[in-house]
């Protein structure tokens, strides 16, 4: 599944419409606690968190995430977006919730994250 797909498939706006669509979304993951995301992280990964603010975008950047979904129309601020398109990072937002984005990806044959050990 690509960026571009996983927009569609959830019915998503991108805010960040000039980053890459075809980038590959290899598993997904739900958390909003940065530091366990950036020990539980993978590249490819689509990111799903109602945290909006500049670290999001570093996290993401850092684990070379395919995207970043901010769910129940939570809106990410404008200075944020802008590092977000600076780094060619995928905001898509969506009045879907975490639980419903998680369904459909799973329900669709994107795996969550697979845990070491």
């Amino acid at each position: 599944m690509t960026v571009k797909e996983l927009e569609t498939l959830i019915g998503a706006k991108n805010m960040t419409p000039d980053a890459p669509g075809d980038t590959p979304v290899t598993c997904g993951y739900a958390c909003d606690l940065l530091s366990w995301v950036m020990a539980h992280g993978a590249a490819g990964m689509a990111w799903i968190t109602v945290q909006t603010h500049m670290n999001v975008i570093a996290v993401a950047s850092l684990m070379e995430m395919a995207a970043v979904i901010v769910p129940e129309g939570v809106e990410m601020e404008e200075p944020t977006l802008e590092k977000a398109r600076d780094e060619d990072i995928t905001v898509l937002q969506t009045d879907k919730t975490a639980y419903e984005i998680c369904a459909i990806l799973s329900a669709h044959g994107l795996p969550g994250k697979k845990r070491e050990g």
